[in-house]
This record gives C-alpha cells, sequence and structure tokens, in this order.
C-alpha cells in the first residue's frame, strides 16, 4: 500500500510543486523575473513560495549585482532534487493505482 504521508508537504503545494518542476527542468538557473512570468505569479506570491523552499533547502538563491538591475537566480540543491524526486516516485506510485 501506498504512503501517503511520504508526500512531502514542502514540494507538495501548487505554486512550490510548479517551482521544483521548472528548476528540476533545465541545469541552468532561473531568474526570478522568468519565473514570475512562466508561472504568472505575483512577486509577493513567488517569493513566499521561494522562501518556504529555501528555508527546506531545496532551493538556493544567488543575488547578481553588477550592470543594470540586480537580480536573483534560482536553482534546485541537491537536497532538492533527491526531495523531488522522491515525491515523484511516490506520484508514481499513485498513478500506478489509479490506472
Amino acid at each position: 500500500m501506498i504512503d501517503f504521508s511520504q508526500l512531502d508537504r514542502t514540494i507538495h503545494e501548487k505554486g512550490r510543486l510548479s517551482i521544483m518542476t521548472l528548476l528540476a527542468s533545465r541545469a541552468d538557473a532561473w531568474a526570478f523575473q522568468d519565473l514570475k512570468a512562466q508561472l504568472d505569479m505575483s512577486d509577493g506570491n513567488l517569493i513566499t513560495h521561494l522562501r518556504t523552499l529555501e528555508k527546506a533547502e531545496f532551493i538556493s538563491g544567488e543575488k547578481l549585482t553588477g550592470d543594470g538591475r540586480p537580480q536573483t537566480l534560482y536553482t534546485l540543491t541537491p537536497s532538492g532534487r533527491t526531495a523531488f524526486v522522491a515525491y515523484l516516485g511516490v506520484l508514481e506510485q499513485i498513478l500506478g493505482l489509479g490506472k
């Protein structure tokens, strides 16, 4: 039987799942503005989700300053990638049961 408690609540929320999926989809970092545009989230909503994921150490943000506007780039951490893969594994089990 599937242990539904293995679904990581930090990742499971729709906004954070979307962020984790985008960050896992490519090797390079995502800029805050790119995440915002792709996910169609407000600044405040996106920042709240990013902070939650950073607190869980699933993502890391790097603030770049220099020419023009400062920007923050986000990437999955190794522990974030591990947690995301485990999360997907539980979802696959659930999907298998539902078929």
